[in-house]
């Protein structure tokens, strides 16, 4: 069987509520939130991963973040994104070194490191926007907000993806902590 498999920072319970309540003034506008539990920053994306090669990722993946001190990332605004396809609702972050080498070390020891980046920023999707629905609203809604929001980096965590009757579900496989 085959996941979608994703390598990613995950929020603790009370910043996914703070992030939910965050969005509750644009509930009724064309978008499809990202559920509060589902809530997460993507740091590389795997795609659809056979079950026996998870075992080896989770491996390379706790080899990268071995050595790595605990580091803060800061967020800033809630806004909606137009910069690819499909139209994200996103909170925006700061860019970050430790991030971005944190990144670069687990491409690496996944093998699929291409080349140097100058910079990593981090940013939570909240939201996507059903375009459709949306070209058709005249004006278009602002969703812009402040937020500041800090994120103590405690550990990478392989996930899946999966479709459950209500929808995608998010399941961390292996929790791979940062030495501190």
């Amino acid at each position: 069987m085959k996941r979608k498999i994703y390598i990613s920072i995950n929020i603790p319970e009370s910043d996914k509520k703070r992030l939910t309540k965050a969005v509750s003034n644009w509930l009724d506008l064309p978008v499809k939130w990202v559920k509060e539990s589902n809530l997460h920053l993507t740091l590389v994306y795997l795609g659809h991963v056979g079950d026996d090669a998870i075992v080896e990722i989770c491996q390379q993946v706790k080899k990268a973040a071995s050595g790595k001190e605990l580091f803060d990332l800061h967020f800033s605004d809630i806004e909606l994104n137009s910069e690819t396809d499909s139209k994200l609702v996103w909170l925006s972050g700061e860019p970050s070194q430790d991030l971005l080498r944190l990144r670069e070390d687990v491409e690496k020891e996944l093998d699929i490191f291409v080349s140097e980046k100058k910079s990593f920023s981090p940013h939570i999707t909240l939201g996507r926007i059903r375009k459709q629905k949306w070209e058709e609203l005249s004006p278009k809604p602002e969703i812009k907000k402040e937020l500041n929001f800090a994120l103590t980096v405690e550990s990478v965590d392989v996930m899946a993806s999966d479709f459950e009757n209500e929808g995608q579900e998010y399941s961390i496989i292996e929790s791979c902590q940062l030495d501190g």
